[in-house]
């Protein structure tokens, strides 16, 4: 017997689609700053985004105004935000200099953004709610636009970096749309308790942002894209472990 999926209610809110209208705005005005060059600005602009998209869910569930509408409009600011403005800054900033195939690494890119979000919005009632299948699209335009901006803060010329920009863009691309599972921090308690540890923790993350952002920013992300291929194969030997065992005990 199939379950009746839960429906949301109808209806268009003011604050969390207005969160969404930021973060759509936020990717677009990434696209133009990278049209006029700056792409420093335009890679912060999408580091707005990303903080706009997070507030509005979490907005939305709090106030209870989770509705089919904003689900689809989030979806499509997402497309904007995290797909076709890390594809054009990075395009624009690097992979322009390898010719067609620059334009076709972004493309990749923007077509593994769509493939993620189309199959987010098709399992997101039945997913395990721990972990997300493949790397969530933020994460990997905080990555993309992350080189970038530490490209521009050191005056990194695209066009020497050009390669390595190229295999970045297209394995984040290929992160997205694989089955690899990333924590997704939903089941974080944030009126609970923590240690002193994980304290002095954040305090360290938060003071290293205010003094460099764009090195930061770039190595949280890239770690977090990381981890799930590692955590992945330490689970696959972990695994072929108890399987030696058990063939041990059968002899």
């Amino acid at each position: 017997m199939e379950i009746e999926r839960e429906k949301r209610p109808r209806g268009i809110y003011l604050l969390p689609n207005l969160l969404t209208t930021a973060a759509l705005f936020a990717g677009f005005y990434a696209i133009v700053a990278a049209m006029n060059g700056l792409f420093d600005v335009a890679s912060m602009a999408v580091f707005v985004a990303m903080i706009a998209d997070g507030l509005d869910g979490r907005v939305a569930r709090m106030t209870n105004t989770q509705t089919a509408f904003g689900a689809e409009y989030d979806s499509l600011s997402d497309m904007v935000a995290f797909a076709v403005a890390p594809a054009l800054i990075v395009f624009s900033w690097s992979l322009s200099h390898l010719g067609k195939l620059g334009w076709l690494v972004a493309f990749l890119y923007t077509a593994a953004t769509a493939l993620r979000l189309a199959r987010f919005n098709t399992q997101a009632h039945d997913a395990d709610k721990r972990y997300f299948q493949g790397l969530p699209c933020p994460s990997a335009a905080a990555v993309v636009v992350g080189m970038v901006w530490l490209g521009s803060y050191y005056n990194v010329t695209g066009f020497f970096v050009a390669l390595p920009a190229a295999v970045v863009t297209f394995l984040m691309g290929a992160l997205m749309i694989s089955h690899v599972r990333y924590y997704s921090f939903k089941q974080i308690d944030w009126n609970g308790r923590v240690t002193f540890f994980a304290l002095v923790m954040i305090t360290v993350l938060i003071a290293g942002v205010a003094m460099h952002p764009p090195l930061v920013l770039f190595g949280v992300f890239l770690a977090y894209a990381l981890s799930g291929p590692i955590m992945t194969l330490l689970k696959i030997r972990k695994m072929r472990r108890r399987l030696h065992r058990a063939e041990r005990r059968k002899h």
